[in-house]
This record gives structure tokens, sequence and C-alpha cells, in this order.
């Protein structure tokens, strides 16, 4: 039997939305962040079934079930773990490998080849950009102010002008003329000749959001007026889509923002604006990789961003984008905001004149969904007559009516009233008309408390311990695991669920992984651990200091740790028959414990 690689399970996972999928079996409402519905694995009057897009998890607050997309589909359709997978490959039209199918494996073997092919392409360009003969690049990098760190955190680098340099070095390395030419790295002209794609260019590696590199662009060094946007002369040629890239499934830099506070993301045209704004301090910046913001590329963003900036550029075509941007956008439900820049024709020439500090504060005062949809509505209205204004008013409404949150709907009809001389009595009239017929107030959707089914003996002070240090490794990956592996050992568990996970996760971040994003395909059909997990990852985290509260963690186990060898000394030290010498010795250990225990007390 074939086995599905771990590359493959995560593309199954990723192309089926977890809100479309489960949507089609259970009635799903939006509430705040997340959807909720009555539960299809138990009776309940009162919805109490969650859905996450931001995490593609569900879990029920009332039964414990829990999982991602693949999890509910084998759940909910009575499937094991292998026969959910390729239900949903085949809803989102992947081909999966089989033993009877040569074509499929030989498919998924060539894709593990260009991943390999592009990794070793982004180091050669990187290291060629430090050599003495890249003077030229060397100086387009002064000129455009890049320091190391951006070069090293985009693995920028330069292609050299040569005809098959980059061929040369593909070679070398063993790789076959089918495997270099699939990556689209390299071209055969019609004489047979192999021709790198890039040369003499500013080359941009374009990774996933785990950082695998799955395609270039490159960039002219001089400023010439380019040529036809497909022509080898043109400003930026970038790679074409193939076995491994799809560029509107992906969005460059995000592998880089999420690594810092992505609560608020920055969406950007180019390439050259997210790394300029990286440069300068802007670090929650992604670009849409040269095409029309998509549907995958929204769901991308949902997930890893609270607050959505688009910050397209100021002329006709960005303006264009946005439009598009918002109807993807607040169709999946994100809370969407607007870049208002005026002397600046796009976010890197802004940044550039006027400073980081502008730029953040031109970030912070980013207009609503609301107030940009008004703001076009005035620019195409002249207001000179009383049949305009009826119009703008009733414009007005219909932007207004779909607003649930009733505060927020009165502080655009308090703004929009002051700002256009129009009654509040007037819109709200108008609103209540477009509404009339219905009233009825729909029911608050509430999350029952969260049912943990974890062993009834277990110490839920030690339960709610190890919770806390799950969740810090699902947040925060490796720099966590790093700081806290010498002290919180598996052993020192309670939960047999939470050691089960834990085993896991530490298993995996010593094979090097950074982030355990994919913890519950890890836990294949161990239901109880992955009901646990999706009950800790829907519980909000609030750490306003992350180091503090790993510190916290490292402090409560070690003084755990103590205070057992203490007990463990004082039990000892009652024993009549123990030698004197041994005793003297562990009342030595035991009064320098008590000292440790003084000053981890002290430390909080």
């Amino acid at each position: 039997m074939v086995r599905y690689n771990e590359e493959l399970i995560d593309e199954i996972r990723t192309s089926n939305d977890i809100v479309d999928v489960i949507s089609q079996y259970v009635t799903l409402k939006r509430s705040g962040r997340n959807y909720f519905g009555l539960c299809p694995f138990h009776r309940e009057k009162s919805p109490s079934f969650s859905v996450s897009p931001d995490k593609q998890i569900f879990h029920c607050f009332g039964c414990g079930a829990g999982g991602n997309v693949i999890h509910f589909i084998s759940k909910i359709e009575g499937l094991d773990f292998r026969d959910a997978l390729e239900t949903l490959a085949e809803r989102a039209g992947i081909s999966l490998p089989t033993e009877s199918n040569r074509d499929d494996n030989k498919r998924q073997e060539l894709k593990a080849k260009v991943f390999e092919i592009n990794e070793e392409t982004a180091t050669f360009y990187h290291e060629n950009l430090y050599k003495p003969t890249s003077k030229e690049c060397q100086n387009y990098v002064k000129k455009r102010k890049l320091d190391n760190k951006t070069l090293k955190a985009f693995r920028l680098g330069y292609s050299n002008p040569n005809y098959s340099d980059l061929y040369n070095f593909l070679k070398a390395k063993g790789f076959t003329d089918e495997q270099i030419l699939a990556s689209s790295l390299v071209i055969k002209t019609d004489k047979g000749d192999f021709v790198d794609r890039f040369r003499g260019r500013f080359m941009i590696p374009i990774q996933d959001v785990r950082g695998k590199v799955i395609a270039f662009g490159g960039r002219v060094l001089d400023e010439y007026k380019p040529k036809a946007v497909n022509s080898p002369d043109a400003k930026y040629v970038n790679s074409p889509e193939n076995i491994v890239y799809s560029k509107g499934r992906n969005l460059f830099g995000l592998n880089i923002a999420k690594k810092y506070d992505t609560s608020r993301l920055l969406i950007v045209e180019g390439y050259m604006d997210a790394i300029s704004l990286y440069q300068r301090g802007i670090t929650n910046v992604v670009a849409s990789l040269g095409t029309a913001l998509t549907e995958s590329q929204g769901r991308l963003l949902r997930k890893h961003a609270d607050q959505i900036v688009l910050g397209y550029d100021s002329d006709g075509a960005g303006q264009a984008a946005i439009v598009r941007g918002l109807d993807i956008l607040t169709n999946l439900g994100c809370d969407v905001r607007i870049l208002q820049m005026e002397g600046a024709k796009d976010p890197d020439e802004y940044i550039i004149k006027f400073g980081s500090g502008r730029f953040l504060k031109l970030m912070d005062e980013a207009i609503s969904l609301v107030e940009y949809k008004v703001k076009i509505l005035k620019s195409n209205s002249t207001l000179n007559s009383s049949n305009d204004k009826i119009k703008f008013l009733n414009e007005i409404a219909k932007i207004l009516v779909p607003i649930d949150n009733k505060i927020e709907q009165e502080v655009y009809i308090d703004k929009i009233s002051g700002e256009y001389k129009i009654s509040k009595e007037a819109i709200y009239a108008q609103i209540n008309k477009i509404k009339y017929g219905n009233i009825n107030p729909e029911k608050t959707l509430t999350k029952r408390p969260i049912i943990k089914k974890t062993e009834e003996n277990a110490n839920m002070e030690y339960i709610k311990k190890e919770n806390m240090v799950i969740a810090l490794l699902l947040s925060q990956g490796s720099t966590v695991y790093d700081k806290i592996k010498d002290t919180v050992k598996v052993e020192d568990f309670k939960s047999k669920q939470n050691k089960k996970i834990i085993q896991k996760m530490y298993e995996e971040f010593e094979k090097g992984k950074s982030n355990i994003e994919n913890i519950l395909d890890l836990l294949e059909d161990d239901e109880e651990c992955i009901s646990q997990v999706t009950g800790i990852m829907s519980e909000e985290l609030e750490v306003s200091d992350t180091e503090k509260c790993v510190q916290d963690v490292i402090n409560a186990y070690s003084r755990e740790k103590l205070t057992n060898r203490k007990n463990e000394i004082i039990k000892l030290i009652k024993n009549p028959e123990l030698p004197k010498e041994e005793s003297k010795k562990l009342e030595e250990e035991l009064n320098e414990l008590i000292i440790r225990l003084a000053k981890k007390k002290m430390e909080g």
C-alpha cells in the first residue's frame, strides 16, 4: 500500500477549507472569529460545536469531539484516516499516487526533486551575491539600502549574466535534465541548448508559508524602461506555474511575517514593497505575487491575521485590486482595512519618503470597509440636488444594513451624519425601511464550558499547567521547546493524553522542526488526544508576555521537582535504620533544597 507523504497530506488539507466542508453537513452561524452550529456527533439543543477558520479545526465544547478537516470527514462518514484523505483529495481535484498508477508516483517523486532543486538554487544565488564578481548587484543592494539581516531573511541573491551557470551547477549536483526543466529554472531552446531563465538579475526566492522555496522572481539591476512583461528584458521575470508553484495559493513573505506579531497583516502588490517595508521595521507585511487576490490567498490571510490592511498602489490598477480584494476578504469574514496614502504612489515610496513612524501611523489610521465604501460613494456623487442626496442616503443605508454590531453601526451613523450633514434619524429610518420584515433579533450563540476527557484522578492544576505548555509549544514552536526541554520532561506529565501529545511534539522538535502545524495528523486516529489538542487550541491563549509565561512554566516545574525530592528525603530520614553518614548527606541536601525552594518562591 502506498503511504502518502506529509507534503501531500498538507496539500489535501489546505485545499479543503474546513468551514466550506463542514457547512455541507452542519448549519453554521458566524459568531466573532468562529462559526457555531449543533454538533453532529451528539444530541444538543444549543450550539456548542465550534469551527475555527483561522486554525482550521473543529471542537465541540459539549462532547469533546475535535480535529481538522480530515478527522471531521473520517468521523462523519465513518471512514478511516486514509479513506477520508482520499475523499478530500477527490473533492479538491488532487490525484493521489497508487501502486497501479506509476504516473502519479513518478509525479510525486518529481515534485520532491523540484523542491530540492529550488532549495539548492536559492543557496546558489544567495552565496553568489557575496562574491567579488557580483559588484553590479551589490551596488543595487546598497542603492536600495538593504542590510545583511534583510538579505538573509529573504535569502536574496544574484544570478550571473552567463547563459548556463545554474544549469551546470544543478547537473553537477546530480539532477537530471527532466528534473531541472520541471523546476522552470532552465529553458531548453529549439536547438537543444539548456539556458538559465534568470540571468544578471537580483534574485528573490518565493517561499510558501512553511518556508519551502517554490519559485523565484528576478529584477533587473538598472532602471531603464522595461520591455513587455513576458520579454527576457522585462523589469521583472517570474517563475511560471509548475509542479510545485501556484501563485494564487501563496503569499510572498508570509513565512517571515508569521514569525512576528501577525494580529494585523499588511498586504502589498510587489516583492520589493514587502522587502523594503521589512527593511524599515514593518515585519507584518506580505505581497500577493503579482496577481489579483484569490480566495485561497484570502484564506491564508484569514488564518494568520485578525485584521488585514490593503496597501495597494494609489493608481487605477491598485484601486481596482482593492475592490476585488475587499469582495474576497469580506466574504471570508475578515476584518479589512484600507491604507490611505497621500504624497506617494505605493508603500515603498511612502516609507522611504516619510519614514517608518509615519507609515505605522498610516496603518493605525487605515479606514474600514464601510468608510472606504462611503468614500468611493461620495467621490462618485455630486450631492448638488435633492435627488442626489436621496440616492446617496439610500446607498449609505445599504452599506450600513449588514452591520450586526449596533454600537459599531451607531458610530458610523454619527460620523456620516456629521460629515455629510444628514440627520441621524433619516439614516436610521432608511436602514429600518430596508430591513423591514426582518426585525426578529437573532439568538446569540454561546459556548458551553469545556469538558475535557482526562482521567478522573488527574489533578486539574497539573492538567492546566500541562495544557499551557502544549499551547505555548503550538503557538511559539521550537523557540519555547529549546528553553523548556531540559526542565519539562515527558515523564513529568500526569495526564495520559497530554503525555502522548507532548511525546509526539518533542520527537518532532528533535527532528529539527521549528513548528508543528500538523500535530493533529501526527496523532492519526487517537480521538482522545485529538480532542484534547483541539480543546487547548480552541481556548484563546491570552499571554501578554510570552517570555515571562515560559519562565513561569519552567519555575513551576522546577519547584515541583524540588518539592518532590524534599518530601522523598524527609521520608528517608525518618527511617531509623538509615546509616548515620547517609542521613547526614540527606540532611545537607534537604537544607540546600529548602534554600533553592525559597529562591524559586521569590522568583515567582
